[in-house]
């Protein structure tokens, strides 16, 4: 099936409707999450690896694997506060009252993946924490689409967040999923509608989504390149995400991952994975404050492949068209529409390939002089400069799997 075009409702629902409703005060995300799945150890060189954590540029810390006990995880609140880091502290390590509490604490790790018969007893516990420590979030992560109905608990993934939202009603919605990248099992298109289902929900809500993705080989899986961990992220940025969490961080121990290769190696050796993160990041965290800022209004995939012609497809939006020179591949483009807080329109263009660049001549609505970008180095706004100033129109470059960020008036 091919991506559709997944517009915005028409308005947000109120809070009273869904949200953090049931919460005194909720959760309020105050910036980017860039988080991981399996926290450093708690050993000797714990500082030392914070410190590398926080140098890789991640924001937020999930723990449960390195911090396993109250003393461990007090340890691994002062390093998180010591290195500007953000902790969800795993929720079962003690009574929701006597759950740590200090600034670096955004919440507390509830559940991964559970079934839908779940969600009461999950209600229970989050209500609790969330009357013990308001302002913290009680944090759960859900099942990816492909997850059977028995996994489910509900005969269609839809109708699964539907219900958690409703039972559980979060401050956020998260879910996992890591797409296949094999030739000739291209698993990108389901990725995309996950990111669609997650999106529609939030939005309904009113509440932030954040989504984890893959980094590391294991069972099916090839060891992503960094073109293919780009793309899982600027595609996620295309559909509105406020967070991307990588899977994972600390390499696992187990038999499902015989290859290791996370960002750490079991060792504790840097992967070619760490220098991939560490650059990926800090461009996430200059554009994260204009990102935090943005409301989805609209998500496109133009795809000259499959016969999408751009004109008829971005009309309404921002862009009236995109053009390629005759020597380029075919356009394969995902472009993410957004609303700004202060009323501005803004555009994130993500290149759909993971193994070319993507050089099309953009035309929006306004003229180019109007034309702001976000840094990726600094996130400052500047006007958008052309990247062949002697070739008509305006170009924008994109690299494998990469996304620009720009603002219109």
């Amino acid at each position: 099936m091919r991506i559709r075009v997944f517009l915005a409702l028409v308005a947000v629902l109120p809070a009273a409707v869904g949200g953090a409703s049931h919460a005194a005060e909720p959760f309020v995300q105050d910036r980017f999450a860039i988080g991981l799945w399996v926290d450093p150890p708690l050993d000797a060189q714990a500082d030392a690896r914070y410190r590398e954590l926080a140098e890789a540029n991640f924001t937020l810390v999930i723990g449960g694997f390195g911090g396993a006990s109250m003393e461990q995880v007090q340890l691994q609140e002062a390093l998180c506060e010591k290195y500007g880091l953000r902790l969800l502290a795993p929720a079962h390590i003690s009574d929701p009252e006597d759950l740590p509490d200090g600034p670096a604490v955004w919440g507390y790790s509830v559940r991964d993946e559970p079934n839908a018969a779940d969600f009461p007893g999950l209600r229970e516990r989050t209500d609790a924490i969330q009357a013990a420590r308001p302002g913290k979030l009680a944090f759960i992560n859900l099942f990816p689409n492909y997850a059977s109905e028995k996994q489910l608990g509900t005969t269609t993934y839809d109708e699964h967040v539907r219900l958690f939202m409703e039972t559980l009603r979060p401050d956020v919605l998260c879910m996992d999923h890591y797409p296949i990248f094999h030739p000739g099992n291209d698993g990108r298109e389901a990725y995309c509608e996950n990111l669609a289902t997650l999106r529609e929900h939030a939005l309904a809500h009113a509440i932030p989504f954040w989504n984890f993705f893959n980094i590391m080989p294991y069972g099916p899986h090839t060891d992503p390149t960094e073109g293919q961990v780009r793309w899982q992220i600027f595609t996620s940025l295309a559909y509105g995400a406020r967070g991307v969490l990588y899977f994972c961080y600390f390499t696992p121990a187990g038999g499902e991952f015989p290859k290791g290769g996370a960002i750490i190696a079991r060792d504790g050796r840097r992967t070619r994975h760490y220098g991939e993160a560490q650059r990926i990041n800090a461009e996430l965290k200059a554009l994260g404050p204009t990102l935090m800022q943005l409301t989805s209004t609209g998500v496109y995939r133009v795809c000259e492949e499959a016969g999408d012609d751009p004109e008829t497809l971005l009309n309404g939006t921002p862009l009236t068209d995109l053009t390629r020179a005759s020597d380029d591949p075919p356009l394969d483009v995902l472009v993410g529409v957004f609303r700004h807080a202060d009323g501005r329109r803004a555009v994130l263009l993500n290149n759909y390939r993971f193994a070319y660049t993507a050089w099309p001549t953009v035309a929006f609505d306004v003229p180019a002089e109007q034309v702001m970008e976000v840094d990726k180095r600094t996130g400052e706004v500047a006007p958008v400069i052309d990247d062949s100033p002697d070739m008509e129109g305006l170009q924008v470059s994109l690299g494998a799997g990469d996304g620009r960020l720009f603002l219109l008036p």
